[in-house]
Protein backbone atom coordinates (compact mmCIF):
# COMPACT_ATOMS: atom_id res chain seq x y z
CA UNK A 1 0.00 0.00 0.00
CA UNK A 2 2.81 2.54 1.09
CA UNK A 3 4.78 2.24 -2.36
CA UNK A 4 1.48 2.36 -4.09
CA UNK A 5 0.56 6.07 -2.54
CA UNK A 6 4.09 7.00 -3.45
CA UNK A 7 3.87 6.15 -6.91
CA UNK A 8 0.51 7.83 -7.11
CA UNK A 9 1.61 11.41 -5.82
CA UNK A 10 4.91 11.35 -7.12
CA UNK A 11 5.04 15.45 -7.94
CA UNK A 12 4.55 16.17 -4.70
CA UNK A 13 7.74 14.06 -3.18
CA UNK A 14 10.18 15.26 -1.37
CA UNK A 15 13.17 12.87 -1.72
CA UNK A 16 15.95 12.51 0.67
CA UNK A 17 16.67 12.67 4.88
CA UNK A 18 18.16 16.48 4.27
CA UNK A 19 15.13 17.52 2.36
CA UNK A 20 12.51 15.98 4.28
CA UNK A 21 13.79 17.57 7.46
CA UNK A 22 13.58 20.37 6.43
CA UNK A 23 10.21 20.82 4.89
CA UNK A 24 8.62 19.07 7.86
CA UNK A 25 10.57 22.02 9.64
CA UNK A 26 8.59 24.79 7.69
CA UNK A 27 4.97 22.90 8.13
CA UNK A 28 5.37 21.99 4.30
CA UNK A 29 4.70 17.65 4.99
CA UNK A 30 1.41 15.61 5.11
CA UNK A 31 3.18 12.08 5.33
CA UNK A 32 6.72 10.46 5.47
CA UNK A 33 8.15 7.23 4.48
CA UNK A 34 10.72 5.61 6.14
CA UNK A 35 12.77 2.36 4.72
CA UNK A 36 13.70 0.24 6.88
CA UNK A 37 17.03 -1.23 5.66
CA UNK A 38 17.93 2.80 5.73
CA UNK A 39 21.03 3.68 8.17
CA UNK A 40 18.85 4.17 11.40
CA UNK A 41 21.62 6.93 12.56
CA UNK A 42 19.73 9.16 9.67
CA UNK A 43 16.42 8.19 9.86
CA UNK A 44 15.70 8.46 13.79
CA UNK A 45 15.99 12.41 13.13
CA UNK A 46 13.15 12.04 10.68
CA UNK A 47 11.20 9.75 12.75
CA UNK A 48 11.63 11.72 15.78
CA UNK A 49 10.46 15.05 14.23
CA UNK A 50 7.31 13.40 12.86
CA UNK A 51 6.51 12.49 15.85
CA UNK A 52 7.13 16.25 17.50
CA UNK A 53 5.67 17.74 15.18
CA UNK A 54 2.21 14.84 15.05
CA UNK A 55 3.64 14.18 11.37
CA UNK A 56 2.23 10.51 10.26
CA UNK A 57 5.13 8.48 9.42
CA UNK A 58 5.31 4.89 7.23
CA UNK A 59 7.47 2.11 7.51
CA UNK A 60 8.41 0.31 3.99
CA UNK A 61 10.62 -2.25 3.80
CA UNK A 62 13.17 -1.56 0.92
CA UNK A 63 15.35 1.72 -0.23
CA UNK A 64 15.73 0.29 -3.27
CA UNK A 65 11.92 -0.05 -3.66
CA UNK A 66 11.47 3.05 -2.27
CA UNK A 67 13.41 4.85 -4.79
CA UNK A 68 11.65 3.25 -7.15
CA UNK A 69 8.53 4.26 -6.08
CA UNK A 70 9.67 7.93 -6.27
CA UNK A 71 10.89 7.45 -9.85
CA UNK A 72 14.53 7.72 -9.49
CA UNK A 73 16.97 4.67 -9.77
CA UNK A 74 18.71 5.05 -6.33
CA UNK A 75 17.42 3.95 -3.03
CA UNK A 76 15.43 6.66 -0.93
CA UNK A 77 15.80 6.43 2.83
CA UNK A 78 13.02 8.98 3.29
CA UNK A 79 10.47 10.48 1.53
CA UNK A 80 7.93 12.97 2.50
CA UNK A 81 4.71 14.21 0.65
CA UNK A 82 4.39 17.77 0.22
CA UNK A 83 0.48 19.66 1.58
Amino acid sequence: MSYEKVTQVQTQLIIGTKQTLKAMKTGDVSEVFIADDADQQITQKVERLANELDVPCHRVDSMERLGAACGIDVGASTVAVKQ
